[in-house]
């Protein structure tokens, strides 16, 4: 799995818990704080009433007395009352009566004078001195049906209990507000864990993303592929840059070491020659073998600081994962340089060079000397190969999305046992003629460049003999 999307299940799980604890805490704590606001209005009410109440209870006239006509006549009341959007028309309050012994002796509905309330809690534990008050279901089958009773004692002159007066309301009286809050909290919950998912689906994509391109960048590293530092935030930005400070470091190590190993292999050959020749000229010899290995000393002299100059060239170009300061410069320009560049080359050869352009083309991005170096590199290639007194054709051209320089020669081809290997790092196919060998890092560091620029080298035989090296850059 994924980090980011475990990242984002344990965020769900987060979310998912809170939203749990927030219903919990509606259902725990939202409707009894109301119902216990209600039968603290309740306690109020039932004590003033049986305050109201005592004279025409002491009098024995509590069912027929003024109180009772004023509590029958609230039933006929219109409230008209609007409490926060729901309207209030009429009262909901039942209230009876009952005497010491818990017979009921006022009812404002009428139905249930003289009937022994006297184990019910509230009249129950109010004739004994205490807080009586009960919820009892109106209709048994229906959870929803409950009514709260709360009493308050009515007592004569010498304070004495004397009855209970109770106040009943059903429950349903605030379910009204009760579902309302519900909606709100659901509503705005639903918002809030939505909002809260969307926020854990960004981050959890944005972490995703950030350590996406880390890891990327580390599989192209350890692939050895040129490899840019993503552009990451925060502490990835500084995990990615100490990535790179390693990378660095550790490729720097690894390069040099293997520079070095490869040098000195490569350096055995020339060296022995210059040895060998040497050796020889220390014994009497006729001028043409002293002059012969003269020229074999020079000429392995050279070729050795050939192999430095162009490794040097080279080690610069392999190292750099990018151009540090690209360009905007004409392709035509460079060719007609490297062309200049190579004019003695050419004349000593007795070759000529025949230029081919396919008009204005635009500017592309890039290091000027190392593409001009590029092209003189192919171009010095096809002179080794190309016979004596033949032409050299040197093409600029659109090919597609990319502009394409190719130099052409008329030379023996690539036989098929060196086609994939020709841009191999001190790979070289002995010239034709005299059999010798280059230091086989031109091409290599021509295929570098190519890949710096974004773009890429090939060498392929031309059907009608010969070969064909390009360089092919976006732009």
């Amino acid at each position: 799995m994924k980090i980011g999307l475990r990242i984002f299940l344990g965020y769900f799980v987060i979310v998912a818990v809170a939203a749990l604890l927030l219903a919990q805490v509606f259902v725990a704590q939202v409707k009894p704080g109301v119902r216990q606001a209600m039968e603290d209005t309740l306690v109020d009410t039932a004590n003033v009433l049986a305050e109201l109440a005592t004279d025409d209870f002491l009098a024995g006239r509590i069912d027929s007395g003024d109180f009772a006509r004023r509590v029958r006549a609230m039933a006929q009341r219109d409230y008209g009352a609007q409490i926060w959007g729901f309207g209030k028309r009429s009262s909901q309050y039942r209230i009876y009566v009952t005497d010491a012994r818990g017979i009921v002796v006022f009812d404002s509905g009428g139905r249930d004078v003289g009937k022994d309330y006297s184990r019910w809690n509230d009249v129950y534990l109010t004739l004994r001195g205490r807080y009586g008050a009960r919820s009892t279901r109106a209709e048994y089958a229906d959870p929803d049906s409950t009514v709260m009773h709360v009493a308050a004692p009515i007592r004569d002159a010498q304070g004495r209990i004397i009855g209970v007066l109770t106040v009943a309301k059903p429950n349903r009286a605030i379910a009204p507000f009760i579902d309302r809050s519900q909606r709100v909290v659901e509503r705005w919950g639903a918002v809030l864990m939505g909002v809260s998912l969307l926020i854990g689906l960004v981050a959890a994509w944005w972490l995703s993303r950030q350590l996406g391109m880390l890891r990327r960048y580390a599989n192209a590293v350890t692939a050895g592929e040129r490899a840019t530092l993503p552009a990451t935030a925060g502490e990835f930005g500084e995990l990615g840059r100490a990535l790179e400070t390693m990378r660095a470091r550790l490729e720097g190590k690894q390069y040099v070491e293997h520079y070095v190993h490869t040098l000195t292999h490569e350096m055995k050959s020339p060296l022995a020659a210059i040895r060998g020749s040497a050796e020889l000229l220390e014994g009497p010899l006729d001028d043409a073998d002293r002059a012969r290995f003269i020229a074999s000393i020079r000429s392995q002299s050279d070729r050795l600081a050939q192999m430095i100059d162009k490794m040097l060239a080279l080690a610069a170009v392999e190292h750099r994962q990018r151009l540090d300061h690209p360009e905007v410069l004409q392709l035509d320009t460079l060719v007609e340089d490297a062309a200049v560049q190579c004019a003695t080359r050419l004349a000593q050869a007795g070759l000529t060079l025949d230029h081919e352009h396919a008009g204005a083309l635009p500017p592309v991005h890039g290091d000027p000397f190392l593409l001009r170096q590029a092209i003189v590199n192919l171009i010095e290639n096809a002179i080794d190969f190309a016979p004596r007194g033949s032409g050299i054709e040197l093409r600029l051209f659109r090919d597609g999305e990319r502009q394409a320089v190719e130099v052409r020669d008329r030379g023996p081809g690539i036989p098929d046992y060196a086609v994939g290997r020709v841009f191999e790092r001190f790979y070289s196919l002995p010239r034709p003629g005299n059999g010798s060998r280059s230091s086989g890092l031109g091409l290599c560091f021509v295929a570098e460049v190519a890949a710096l620029h974004g773009g890429e080298a090939a060498l392929f035989n031309r059907e009608d003999g010969g070969a064909v090296a390009r360089i092919a850059l976006p732009g």
